[in-house]
C-alpha cells in the first residue's frame, strides 16, 4: 500500500506535469475506481490544474470552474505520463493534455479510489474529514504526536497507523519510525515517557525524509520487485539487526507484519524484553 512519501511524490510529480499545460480532455473507464461517485463527472475535468494537494494518502485536484477531484492510489494504483499515443496497461482514466501527453491513472486491480466533486467540496469529503494530523502539511511535534496516539488502547504501532490520528504513516514508515526510537511495536501508548514521545517524533520525520528521498524521480524504486532494500528494519527478519547485530524478528499487528529488533527495541518501560 502507497504510503505518505510515495504519495506526496506523485502529487509532486503530478504538479511538474500539469504545470503550463491545459487539459483538453478528460475519459474515464467505468470501473469500480470510481465507486460511490459519478464516473461520467471525471470527463468534467477540463482546464488549468489550479492546485494539488495531499492530506494523508489522499490527492486533492482543483481544476478551473470548481471542479475537483479526490484521488487515492490504493495498494497498485499510480499515475504515469507518456507521449500521445502510446498504451498503458490498466489504464482507468486519462487526462490528455495540451501538449499531447497523457497523464493515466493505471490500477491492475481497481484498489485506488477517484471521486469527483466540486473543487469547494473537498475538504468536506468524509475520508478527508475524517483524517488526523498529517506530518508534513500540520507538523507533529512530540506534545502533538502524544495527543494524537497517547490515548489509544492499541498497541503503539498500530496506533500510529490509524489514519484518524495520524495521516499517511503506514506499515513501513511506522515500522522504520519505532526502530529509529527505539521502542518496541507492541507497547501501549499510555506507557510511553516524555522522552520516548520526543524520539518518536524525531524518528517519525526521519523516516518521512529517507521515503521522501528514496522516492525520487517520476517511478517509485524502493518497492519494485527486486529492488535494494535500504530499510533500517522493514523487510528484515531473519538478519541481524545493523545496530546491535541481534536477529531481527517479526510478528502479527493489525492484520500486517511487524518487523522489529528485540533488543533494540525492548517490549517493556524498563528497558528488558520479556517473552
Amino acid at each position: 500500500m502507497p504510503e505518505l512519501p510515495e504519495v506526496e511524490i506523485a502529487r509532486r510529480n503530478l504538479v511538474r506535469w500539469f504545470k503550463g499545460h491545459r487539459v483538453v480532455e478528460s475519459e474515464a473507464d467505468d470501473t469500480r475506481v470510481f465507486r460511490g461517485a459519478r464516473w461520467k463527472d471525471f470527463n468534467a475535468l477540463r482546464g488549468r490544474l489550479l492546485s494539488l494537494e495531499r492530506r494523508g494518502k489522499y490527492l486533492l485536484f482543483t481544476f478551473e470552474a470548481d471542479r475537483g477531484l479526490l484521488a487515492h492510489l490504493g495498494m497498485t494504483g499510480r499515475f504515469v505520463r507518456r507521449p500521445p499515443g502510446e498504451t498503458v496497461l490498466y489504464s482507468r482514466a486519462r487526462f490528455h493534455l495540451g501538449s499531447g501527453e497523457v497523464i493515466h491513472f493505471a490500477d491492475a486491480r481497481l484498489l485506488g479510489r477517484m471521486e469527483p466533486c466540486s473543487a469547494s467540496g473537498l475538504s468536506e469529503l468524509a475520508p478527508v474529514k475524517a483524517l488526523g494530523r498529517d506530518p508534513l502539511v500540520d507538523g507533529l511535534s512530540p506534545t502533538e504526536l502524544q495527543e494524537a496516539v497517547g490515548d489509544s488502547r492499541q498497541a503503539l504501532k498500530v496506533a500510529l497507523m490509524d489514519q484518524g490520528r495520524i495521516a499517511g504513516l503506514g506499515n513501513i514508515h511506522a515500522a522504520e519510525a519505532l526502530y529509529r526510537a527505539r521502542l518496541h511495536p507492541a507497547r501501549a501508548p499510555g506507557s510511553l515517557t516524555p522522552a520516548e514521545w520526543k524520539r518518536l517524533a524525531t524518528a517519525v520525520h526521519a523516516a518521512l525524509e529517507f521515503g521522501l528521498e528514496e522516492q525520487r524521480g517520476e517511478e517509485p524504486r524502493y518497492l519494485k520487485e527486486g529492488a535494494h532494500n535500504g530499510f533500517l528494519i522493514y523487510g528484515r527478519a531473519g538478519e541481524a539487526c545493523a545496530r546491535c547485530g541481534t536477529t531481527v524478528e517479526s510478528l502479527s499487528q493489525g492484520g500486517r507484519t511487524t518487523h522489529f529488533c528485540p533488543a533494540c527495541q525492548p517490549s517493556h518501560p524498563d528497558g528488558k524484553t520479556r517473552r
